[in-house]
């Protein structure tokens, strides 16, 4: 492990000896003051909510900014506390799992799960459990530090995911797990590459959508279960939703599976909104104009 790298991880196993609700209210404060620099991340966000909800007055939208961006900054400062500790000592931190039914009968099944989840909540504390049920592949971009996947897996531990690359060789990994009753894990609201997505609706505005979940569930008859961890109020912890798949998310028409896709998205946001990342550009060009640029 390169020597920055060593000192990142003793550092998050120190800040993680803090307690939850302490770095929460460090992370909320951070998210406060990103507001008030008007940093890109507010600036993003802002157009991302007026998108998303456009009847909002502006005093609601202010409101809704300020709201967001404390569970922004609380999402980042989590992390230490996720990372910083031993795996099965963050899952203690798991206060309530709904759905956990949904869950059960998808592996009972065998004819493999995959789990949709969104940039919403932390989702680190979902692959935990989630690999504490069962062995679980994940797609995944490699980060643009190449040392930082040597820390990733040393945090993760026992309970780390496999971490399948987005290419072709790590895609037809996912569909031979699939395919022996085995469980995936891929982000359904990451933008793909231009030209390799299909335009759909999203929050009632188009928004480039990924193929490749939709594909996989069509090919392999496997069950798509959406999931995330929801944040707490005051530190108290999480708690892990299972929501079943929208109607038509594995149609041969694309056009109906990516719409059943993102609606299966906004199903989840809507039970933690503030909670999802919404300073990412998922909107498409047209729709997405920002008066800062």
């Amino acid at each position: 492990m390169r020597f920055d790298i060593f000192i990142l991880y003793v550092f998050l196993r120190l800040v993680g000896k803090l307690p939850l609700r302490a770095l929460h209210a460090v992370g909320a404060a951070i998210g406060r003051l990103s507001l008030a620099l008007n940093t890109r991340t507010a600036q993003n966000t802002a157009v991302n909510l007026r998108i998303a909800r456009p009847g909002l007055d502006d005093k609601a939208q202010a409101t809704l900014l300020r709201d967001v961006m404390e569970d922004s900054g609380r999402s980042a400062t989590e992390i230490a506390k996720i990372w910083g500790t031993d795996a099965e000592r963050a899952l203690d931190m798991v206060r309530e799992v709904r759905g956990e039914a949904l869950f059960d009968a998808a592996l009972a099944a065998g004819k493999g799960v995959i789990i949709a989840a969104p940039h919403l909540g932390c989702w680190e504390l979902l692959n935990y459990w989630l690999c504490r049920k069962t062995p679980m592949a994940i797609l995944y971009r490699p980060p643009r530090i190449a040392a930082i996947e040597g820390l990733l897996r040393k945090v993760r531990g026992a309970l780390a995911p496999e971490q399948v690359r987005a290419e072709g060789a790590g895609v037809r990994t996912l569909y031979k797990r699939l395919a022996g009753g085995g469980t995936v894990g891929i982000l359904p609201d990451q933008k793909p590459r231009a030209g390799e997505g299909e335009v759909s609706t999203f929050f009632g505005h188009d928004a480039l959508t990924m193929v490749l979940l939709p594909r996989l569930a069509a090919r392999t008859g496997s069950t798509v279960l959406f999931a995330f961890a929801e944040r707490l109020p005051k530190g108290d912890g999480y708690r892990i939703h299972f929501l079943p798949a929208p109607e038509g998310l594995a149609d041969a028409d694309l056009a109906v599976a990516c719409r059943a896709l993102n609606q299966g998205v906004e199903n989840c946001v809507e039970l933690a909104f503030t909670q999802y990342q919404w300073q990412y550009k998922r909107f498409s060009a047209d729709t997405w104009k920002s008066p800062y640029d």
